[in-house]
């Protein structure tokens, strides 16, 4: 692929494609991508899990997968190694746990912006780029248009595509989507209200267990329990086997646990160990927290984000703005949180990304969804990680769509058994008679619970 689409005849990268052949040739309809979101999802192989779920339907198709530029076996964009890691001291506040993740940011976007050629290469991470290389494969591949899945991130590129090449999208299927209109940092804002929603749907499922977990008999009780635990991380870090875990690294982990409810149960027995670590008694760390805390003691740990980074701060979000530069918004805006929201407002308001001090400049404005191309969309309505809202207002911008809604916590409609995740049958099923038929449904679907 160009680099730069500006200059074809410049600078090539390379970008990773898989590719399983159609087996029904009598009614072969073309190819499907897919993107498993991120951003920074490596999707070589991505399309091909989906096969479960998509059934016989996988047989129409030859299955596309890709690896973006920059990520996986596509031409990768490296950074610097970190120098030094700095584990936590004995005692810690708010104010220094904040001081030291804007550190960290800023350390990584030097990493990154001075590193080999990528002076060269990150201007051209973005979005709009990702989806004229979707289009440079459909058209390798001899396809006149393109049929699509895109999870999270990979939703929002697919209405990127069907934006900037509204003829070639054939059959478009987007789970899990954003507004449009929101940057990256109030889409982080906005998760605030329906994580706390979560955590008090969670805490009244552990209360009705209590005499399993012993974190409370009611839901008051057992959100009491997480935010004594907490209050005690802020000041002094949470001794777990050889690690000690701040504050803001808890919200992290709550954060991830909580997204589905299939994990109602990991995190209750992540909660009860860290509970009974902050009273400072001996505990023989769970199997969800053993494994957290191996993973904690990865040397890529820090690193990890870079992929979400490339794209991220290349867009800037969507065309409302980016990410705020001066870290001291982002410390005012975790101090309002925390009347409202005392787990997760600090973590969502106070989580500053590497782009607020990102050294490549954007070379075009992010893009303006709102088309009438036919699409399917699919949303959880209590989806803490982007919320209802969103989609909704996705849905008014893409005139075209139909939307599919199961009301369930998660993150992710489509193929979730595929995960071993409870599958959402009627939203499978309406995603696989669009990729067989091509017929939308006429009306928007509520899925039963």
């Amino acid at each position: 692929m160009p680099l730069d689409y500006d200059a074809p005849n410049g600078r090539t990268i390379q970008i990773a494609v898989s590719r399983v052949s159609a087996k029904s040739r009598t009614h072969k309809r073309g190819i499907l991508l897919s993107n498993p979101g991120g951003p920074g999802g490596a999707g070589l192989a991505h399309t091909l899990e989906l096969r479960p779920a998509l059934k016989d339907v996988a047989q129409r198709y030859d299955l596309i997968g890709f690896d973006p530029r920059f990520l996986g076996e596509s031409t990768p964009i490296t950074c610097a190694p970190a120098t030094s890691t700095r584990a936590p001291g004995k005692t810690t506040s708010p104010r220094a746990d904040f001081e030291a993740s804007v550190r960290d940011a800023r350390d990584l976007a030097r990493r990154c912006g001075e590193h080999k050629d990528n002076a060269e290469l990150l201007p051209h991470a973005s979005s709009r780029n990702v989806a004229r290389d979707m289009d440079v494969i459909r058209a390798a591949l001899g396809e006149r248009k393109l049929s699509y899945y895109g999870v999270s991130y990979g939703a929002d590129l697919g209405a990127v595509y069907t934006q900037m090449f509204p003829d070639r999208a054939d059959r478009m299927v987007i789970d899990s989507s954003t507004d449009p209109e929101a940057s990256q940092y109030e889409l982080f804002q906005r998760a605030g209200e329906p994580l706390e929603d979560a955590l008090d749907e969670w805490a009244g499922w552990v209360a009705r267990r209590h005499d399993e977990y012993r974190l409370g008999r009611s839901g008051k009780r057992v959100r009491a329990a997480v935010q004594k635990m907490l209050d005690r991380a802020e000041w002094r870090p949470i001794s777990a086997g050889d690690t000690r875990l701040t504050a803001p690294v808890i919200r992290l982990l709550l954060r991830q646990f909580i997204q589905q409810k299939e994990n109602d149960a990991a995190l209750a027995g992540l909660v009860r160990d860290l509970v009974t670590a902050a009273a400072d008694k001996p505990v023989k760390p769970g199997p969800v927290l053993a494994g957290l805390l191996q993973l904690l003691k990865s040397p890529d740990l820090a690193d990890s984000m870079v992929g979400g980074a490339l794209f991220m701060c290349g867009d800037g979000g969507w065309p409302a703005g980016g990410w705020p530069d001066d870290p001291e918004t982002y410390w005012r805006e975790t101090v309002r949180s925390r009347a409202t929201q005392p787990v997760f407002g600090p973590f969502v308001n106070g989580m500053i990304a590497p782009c607020a001090f990102w050294q490549a400049e954007r070379r075009e404005p992010g893009t303006t969804v709102g088309n009438a191309v036919p699409v399917l969309m699919l949303q959880a309505r209590r989806d803490n990680n982007v919320p209802y809202a969103g989609a909704l207002a996705l849905h008014r911008k893409l005139t075209g769509s139909r939307l599919v809604t199961a009301n369930i916590r998660a993150h992710g409609v489509y193929g979730r058994g595929v995960s071993g995740h409870r599958p959402v049958r009627c939203a499978d099923r309406a995603v696989n008679d669009y990729l067989r038929s091509g017929n939308l449904p006429g009306q928007d679907v509520t899925c039963p619970s």
